[in-house]
């Protein structure tokens, strides 16, 4: 390809994780460090923008530091009096429905963007709280990043290109955010999932779709098959999948091509990590298309082994008294090997950092033992940037009908999470309450409710999330009883509450819809808080006066009692006032028994529609 007026540069790169290990005083600077390079490239090559495709950010809410240092980033290399050599064509009212501005940054008069930068967001940086706002909104808000591609209906999804044209060369630009996969499998196989296509010569264009989900099987429907996607698309950019596969594959079925970039941060010890990182210069003319990988220079080396001790029965034998020291000395050459192999790599390369990510794994089955792994790492603390995380041993499952000595490192059972394993919250609860006794089981709550507010308690940080969905089922079950007209007699109402529950367990529409009321209100209910918080400080103050003239907790006034009372008495410094009731009683507060025995929420008032399942 020549460069040349109708030739689009594209610079593409997913995961980049900013953030990541931000507290490792080795790891700490290495995702910014590298999407620096990132932005440096994009600049080097004189793109026309770059696109990402989800989790820049790796926590749901970035500490300062990371969103300082992103803006710092974004300020320095994309912002300059280059101009800008493409146009767009589509409505960006819809493409940027969601923002506050919705145009692309680069046509904001008061902005002077050089390199514009459009990002999809993953699941790690997906939209949420009160007023459903990620932290590329706020990137978004001030001008830096052109966030498109989100979706909030679970009814249907419309996706509406970007329609770019430089020269004679058109791009539809087709984003989708992280959505659950399982809700996402559903809606294709619904029919529920619509790509828009551009009235005029609809086959002039070329099509080009970003996304953000599991491209490998991780269950039945936890995934998303590359058929399910529509045929007419020339590329898809596929986010989430951390191991690099940037060059373009093709899709004999579907016609397209799949091009996976990978992470630009190892955030697992996984065989998939250790795939040198890259990011992709793409190059469109017409409806052709070239790829070319650019390796990234300033990721941390990672160096990973595997080994069999059964493997060696010349080495190792297990009945031998000192078989462990001949395995530690062993795992020990093998890392020395491996560090050898970073620092020969490291002389061709100033930029990468000193220390190397090293993992040995061993398979000690066959009635060996493990030695200490941290005696072990004692030895690597100045030479490698993980010594906790350098041996993991593991033992196979014994197979009595197989004797295959060769083993399927992708096909491990003793995995732990660090290995690559997708354990999600929402799969523990449900395995949980599968393979418990009767006597706990759920009646009157789903597993796939509690697992989906459990997950938004861990992940998001909505403290009311769980609270808020137990209540909300609890409203719903009265209700149906309530109009069902049924006698009070327990055999009955048992009966009934168990039909209800299967009835809507089967409904995964009606529960999705369920959970996302509920998380509604939880996210209301921190808002409600928080204004009744502010609302109430001027009076703080005056309790503030009244208790220096008061003796007893007595002479506080009876509004002290309204919103949370997060914090208060810390801010005045009263330890014992009972106005503190949210967990005070844990924190030893001084306390009476009464206050401990109350809701972890203090409401204004009852309403009577709030009666107990007993009324």
């Amino acid at each position: 390809f020549r460069d040349d007026e109708d030739t689009f540069k594209i610079l593409i790169a997913t995961d980049i994780h900013l953030g990541y290990l931000e507290k490792d005083p080795v790891r700490g600077n290495d995702t910014f460090v590298t999407f620096n390079e990132i932005l440096e490239q994009a600049q080097k090559n004189e793109v026309d923008f770059v696109l990402l495709g989800g989790d820049l950010f790796h926590d749901n809410k970035p500490s300062r530091k990371t969103i300082h240092s992103c803006l710092e980033s974004l300020r320095k290399y994309c912002m300059g009096d280059r101009p800008i050599h493409f146009e767009i064509l589509s409505d960006q009212a819809v493409n940027f429905q969601y923002s506050k501005f919705p145009w692309v940054n680069y046509q904001d008069g008061n902005l002077n963007i050089s390199i514009p930068i459009f990002s999809i967001h993953g699941n790690h940086d997906d939209p949420t709280g009160a007023d459903a706002l990620c932290a590329l909104d706020i990137l978004s808000c001030a001008g830096l990043v052109n966030h498109f591609g989100r979706s909030t209906s679970v009814e249907k999804i419309d996706i509406s290109p970007i329609l770019l044209r430089k020269g004679r060369t058109k791009i539809a630009l087709y984003g989708l955010g992280a959505i659950p996969d399982e809700r996402l499998y559903r809606m294709f196989v619904n029919k529920q999932v619509t790509m828009l296509r551009p009235k005029e010569d609809e086959d002039s264009w070329f099509n080009l779709f970003v996304i953000h989900q599991n491209r490998s099987k991780h269950g039945a429907t936890n995934y998303i098959p590359e058929q399910f996607l529509d045929d007419f698309i020339n590329l898809v950019v596929w986010g989430h999948e951390h191991e690099c596969k940037i060059a373009p594959v093709p899709n004999e079925q579907q016609n397209f091509y799949v091009s996976q970039p990978g992470s630009s941060v190892v955030t697992s010890l996984s065989p998939g990590e250790a795939v040198k990182k890259h990011i992709g210069l793409l190059h469109v003319k017409g409806k052709k298309m070239k790829m070319h990988k650019i390796p990234l220079e300033t990721v941390r080396t990672f160096y990973m082994e595997d080994v069999v001790l059964a493997d060696h029965p010349d080495l190792f034998n297990p009945d031998n008294p000192k078989v462990t020291q001949a395995i530690q000395a062993f795992c020990m050459e093998k890392v020395e090997m491996m560090l050898d192999n970073a620092e020969r790599e490291r002389l061709g390369n100033p930029r990468q950092p000193d220390k190397p990510l090293i993992r040995l794994r061993v398979d000690y089955t066959g009635g060996f033992e493990p030695f200490s792994i941290f005696r072990f790492s004692q030895k690597y603390v100045d030479k490698v940037a993980n010594p906790k995380d350098i041996i993991h041993f593991f033992r196979r499952r014994e197979q009595k009908a197989k004797n295959d000595s060769n083993i399927n490192f992708g096909d491990l059972v003793s995995r732990p999470v660090s290995e690559g394993m997708t354990l999600r919250v929402e799969d523990l609860v449900k395995q949980y309450f599968q393979t418990a006794e009767k006597k706990v089981q759920l009646s009157l709550l789903t597993e796939r409710g509690m697992g989906e507010a459990v997950q938004e308690f861990v992940d998001k940080e909505e403290k009311d999330a769980i609270e808020e969905l137990v209540k909300f089922q609890l409203e719903k079950t009265q209700r149906f009883l309530k109009e069902r007209h049924i006698d009070a007699v327990e055999e009955k109402i048992d009966e009934e509450v168990r039909k209800f529950r299967e009835s809507r367990r089967k409904n995964a529409e009606e529960e999705d819809e369920e959970v996302r009321e509920a998380m509604t209100r939880a996210r209301a209910h921190r808002s409600e808080d928080a204004v009744l918080v502010s609302a109430s400080s001027d009076e703080e103050l005056m309790d503030t006066g009244a208790k220096a003239y008061g003796d007893s907790d007595d002479d506080l006034p009876a509004t002290a009692t309204r919103g949370r009372g997060r914090g208060r008495g810390r801010a005045r410094g009263a330890r014992g006032q009972n106005s503190t009731v949210r967990g005070s009683s844990r924190r030893g507060r001084g306390n009476t028994s009464q206050e401990s025995a109350t809701s972890s929420r203090t409401y204004k008032s009852v309403p009577a529609k709030n009666k107990s399942i007993l009324d």
